[in-house]
């Protein structure tokens, strides 16, 4: 829950429920905020916990002058991560071994997971093997599966493990593509 030392913690409602909402107008100075630090401003009122994110954070972004060179780091907590395969690899076998040392303690090696949703794309392979027939496309997935066959095990083996991981696997796009058309939220609930 948020420390709401700015007193911002608002709810609207949208096609029936109520929705938690944090108002920048309670922040002196956000209105003259251009729109991407306004984005970073709502991000800040809604993980304020008075230790990685504090009022002096949410000030200091709220007197954000373009002409001064900036003093203060900001914190950003994205609602959710996207990671290309050649990336999000070493993050789940990363997670694999966190769970390994949980469990090697004698802790809950389930209490390992990603602290906000991450989903995988697995782009498509530069290797085209075949081409210039109408099965290129089918034939080029079905070799990647057999060079890949022990990582895409193993995404496999972390998308059952993990609560929120989750993988989109080979043959379905590229992955900003795969991002826009089926990943994306404009509004996360």
């Amino acid at each position: 829950m948020t420390a709401n030392s700015f007193g911002s913690r608002a709810t609207i409602e949208a096609g029936g429920p109520s929705h938690e909402i944090y108002r920048l107008d309670a922040v002196a100075g956000s209105e003259s905020l251009p729109y991407s630090l306004k984005i970073l401003l709502e991000n800040l009122l809604r993980n304020e916990d008075g230790k990685n994110i504090t009022t002096e954070h949410i000030d200091a972004l709220a007197s954000w002058d373009a002409k001064k060179e900036p003093d203060t780091e900001i914190q950003f907590t994205p609602a959710r991560v996207i990671l290309q395969d050649l990336t999000g690899v070493p993050a789940v076998v990363d997670l694999a071994a966190m769970r390994e040392a949980m469990e090697s303690l004698g802790g809950d090696a389930t209490k390992i997971n990603p602290l906000i949703p991450a989903e995988l794309v697995i782009d498509h392979s530069v290797v085209a093997d075949v081409f210039g027939r109408p099965d290129a496309f089918e034939r080029n997935v079905a070799l990647e599966f057999q060079r890949n066959r022990e990582r895409f095990q193993f995404l496999r083996w972390g998308q059952q493990a993990f609560s929120r991981f989750r993988v989109v696997p080979p043959g379905t796009g590229i992955v900003h593509q795969v991002n826009i058309e089926h990943l994306a939220r404009v509004v996360m609930t």
